[in-house]
């Protein structure tokens, strides 16, 4: 398990966002980008351009002024993780819109076992046996996106959802049909009259 992260951290301090910065950067088994948010008035901006994968924010963030749902619908980022930054007590009724929550006294074995814990929830869902064979709706258009030689950043960008999330269905796709490069899936395509050969970007027989 090697994922690339996207992890924007939303605190007015900086020696409170440059610490955490520090630890998330030497998290075994991530490989991690960081966006930098030092206010309010740049927060939404910065997550309709960067679209993270995990948003860490403070939720006494001054003038934050949106829900945790808010932010999610109005970045466009409807899949985006929030996670609490506690550097002080807060109420349970503030904290629970939020997916999960870091405190400055969590050494680095505990944030990486909840950054796991956020990764497994945001799995698909595995099938029933019967329905192994069976793509979903959005299984199917990363598999039209991978014929047409786009990218896992690319069809992320064209579908609306992370980096991550690309990779994930990608597994599913190939456990389910059994099929393992852009080749195989090509063929796959063509013969349940997923694309047209015209639509067919040589790039996808390389692998992506």
């Amino acid at each position: 398990m090697n994922p690339y992260l996207k992890i924007a951290i939303a605190e007015t301090s900086a020696i409170l966002r440059c610490g955490l910065e520090s630890v998330l950067k030497r998290l075994p088994g991530f490989h991690i980008q960081i966006i930098d948010i030092a206010s309010e008035d740049v927060l939404l901006d910065s997550l309709k351009m960067h679209r993270p994968d995990i948003l860490v924010i403070n939720p006494l963030l001054p003038g934050l002024n949106r829900s945790v749902a808010q932010l999610k619908e109005d970045s466009g980022c409807p899949q985006l993780k929030c996670v609490a930054f506690l550097a002080v007590i807060i109420p349970d009724d503030v904290l629970k819109p939020y997916d999960e929550q870091i405190t400055l006294y969590h050494d680095l074995e505990e944030i990486k076992q909840r950054l796991e814990r956020l990764l497994e929830a945001d799995e698909p869902e595995e099938p029933a046996d019967e329905e192994a064979q069976n793509l979903s709706s959005r299984e199917k258009e990363i598999v039209v996106c991978v014929v047409k030689g786009m990218t896992n950043r690319e069809i992320a960008d064209r579908l609306c959802i992370s980096a991550h999330t690309v990779i994930t269905h990608r597994r599913n796709i190939a456990r389910k049909l059994q099929i393992h490069t852009p080749s195989g899936l090509t063929i796959y395509a063509i013969v349940n009259k997923l694309v047209e050969l015209s639509e067919i970007s040589p790039k996808s027989e390389e692998a992506n």
